[in-house]
């Protein structure tokens, strides 16, 4: 996750580069692990009859080809997303599943989508990283029908998800450049402050705003622990310059760090986060 206020220049090149490859090659995970998102939002889609969906910040793809099998090959869904890599490899799921789902590498605060498109936005963790979300949320409400609905998924806030930063501040006190995670810029944690939110969608012109926690557990196998735990993240980029005997001592900090997750051949944590709803 980025946690530094970057340019859409640095963040392009931050998502086209080792973070963007690190989410390609954790992907089965990732999906794994956030299913109960991915599901909670394909149910959005299907609650009303709707023919027209975009996924913002879409990655990977797994939950605009989801929204496609609930909704039909008659549905045109589509993702758009700034890492080229995970569409690359979107792009490949879909072909393989004999998919229709359209793929758009461009970033959504500034593309020019078709206006008045939409029926349904939806994103699962995608609009926490832009450089100004009022902008970016103008402009995707430009991309929405008249009564177009976006529905959302932010994290809450750093306290209530201590497994996402249970790693860093493990091996905080030894490993170099690990700085606390700037809640104001862009990042995993940009949307812990709902009144934030509430205001930002409200200023981009959207209506009828409902913000709601949402609590699930989340679960994966306790083999891929240390390496989800060291691929993301501060910590992930910090590991990619240290030498052989600093990520050794990482490995022996982090593991002990994540005791109170690990319940036999299962990782288990809760997932702490926002389920945000407005109307164009």
């Amino acid at each position: 996750m980025n946690d530094s206020r970057k340019s859409g220049d640095e963040q392009a090149a931050l998502w086209n580069g080792a973070s963007g490859h690190s989410w390609v090659e954790a992907q089965v995970l990732l999906d794994q692990m956030f299913l109960p998102f991915e599901e909670l939002l394909v149910d959005v889609a299907a609650a009303k009859p709707r023919t027209r969906v975009l996924d913002v910040g879409c990655g990977t793809g797994s939950t605009t080809l989801a929204v496609e099998r609930r909704l039909g090959r008659e549905s045109v869904c589509v993702g758009v997303d700034i890492s080229e890599p995970m569409l690359e490899h979107a792009r490949d799921r879909a072909k393989r599943a004999d998919s229709r789902a359209q793929f758009i590498c461009a970033d959504a605060e500034q593309y020019a989508f078709e206006p008045s498109t939409f029926e349904l936005i939806v994103s699962r963790f995608g609009v926490m990283f832009f450089n100004d979300s009022v902008r970016a949320f103008e402009n995707l409400r430009h991309a929405s029908r008249k009564n177009g609905e976006l529905c959302v998924i932010a994290w809450r806030s750093v306290s209530e998800n201590s497994f996402m930063t249970a790693a860093e501040n493990a091996v905080a006190s030894f490993v170099p450049g690990l700085a606390a995670r700037d809640l104001d810029a862009p990042g995993q944690f940009h949307f812990a402050d709902s009144k934030r939110v509430r205001q930002i969608l409200l200023d981009s012109g959207w209506s009828d705003v409902e913000i709601r926690p949402i609590d699930f557990e989340c679960s994966f196998p306790e083999t891929e622990l240390v390496g989800h735990v060291t691929r993301f993240g501060p910590l992930g980029r910090a590991l990619r310059e240290a030498d052989a005997a600093m990520k050794a001592r990482i490995f022996a900090e982090v593991r002990p760090a994540f005791a109170p997750y690990v319940h036999g051949d299962t990782v288990r944590f809760g997932a702490a986060c926002w389920r945000i709803e407005a109307r164009a």
